[in-house]
């Protein structure tokens, strides 16, 4: 049995009579003070926005893999977006969808066809990118990871005769094979594949019109 209570008050309306403990109490309670609801479905809603941001926090670190450096700054959960989750967020939307993987700083595409040498990079420059620039050990090595021959961004300058990179900077460091170059048989090998399974000089040329996959490049700093 539910202890009732009765208190009676007075005041210039007349007499009031409210019940303590009495069956229904909480839901008349509810009904005097709408605004309670209201606050109760906000901070159940704010909680659940905090855990869907924790949680794409997390899977964001999972996808990215940024060498030496963190993905991101000890924020407050629950913050206003940043400029860099902001940038985090176009990147998963537009490029991971179309196929494109990151890794610091760039965004790379790999092919699932094969075509020459000059219809890769006009592939490439569709995408409003260009064939790979290789300018560091770990983008050698991050290149040699798919398991595929593929066109990168070097070719024989016929003006200069000097091996050259598609901005048109000269090759500095190289990472040749064992006996290239070396235009096999007298070809005219002017465009250079990477092999995948050579150890870290995996660098070769070859004729511009053989048919190889290829990888695009495309700066994206976060």
């Amino acid at each position: 049995m539910c202890t009732m209570v009765r208190a009676v008050h007075k005041d210039h309306a007349g007499i009031r009579v409210d019940y303590v403990n009495a069956p229904g109490a909480s839901s008349r309670e509810t009904e005097t003070h709408p605004g309670l609801r209201m606050m109760r479905v906000v901070a159940v809603s704010f909680g659940l926005l905090c855990i869907l941001q924790v949680s794409l926090n997390v899977c964001l670190r999972v996808l990215f893999y940024t060498p030496n450096t963190q993905m991101f700054d000890q924020e407050t959960v629950c913050k206003n977006v940043t400029p860099r989750e902001d940038k985090l967020r176009k990147l998963t939307d537009v490029y991971f969808k179309e196929g494109w993987v990151y890794f610091h700083p760039s965004v790379y595409f790999i092919s699932s066809t094969t075509k020459t040498w000059q219809e890769s990079r006009k592939d490439c420059l569709q995408r409003q990118a260009d064939l790979v620039i290789i300018d560091t050990k770990e983008e050698q090595d991050f290149t040699r990871q798919f398991h595929k021959l593929t066109w990168i961004g070097l070719y024989n300058n016929t003006v200069t005769g000097e091996w050259t990179w598609v901005d048109g900077t000269p090759l500095k460091k190289s990472y040749w094979g064992t006996g290239e170059p070396n235009k096999f048989e007298g070809k005219d090998e002017g465009c250079v594949e990477i092999r995948f399974f050579e150890l870290e000089n995996s660098w070769n040329d070859i004729p511009c019109i053989d048919r190889n996959f290829w990888i695009c490049e495309k700066k994206y700093y976060i």
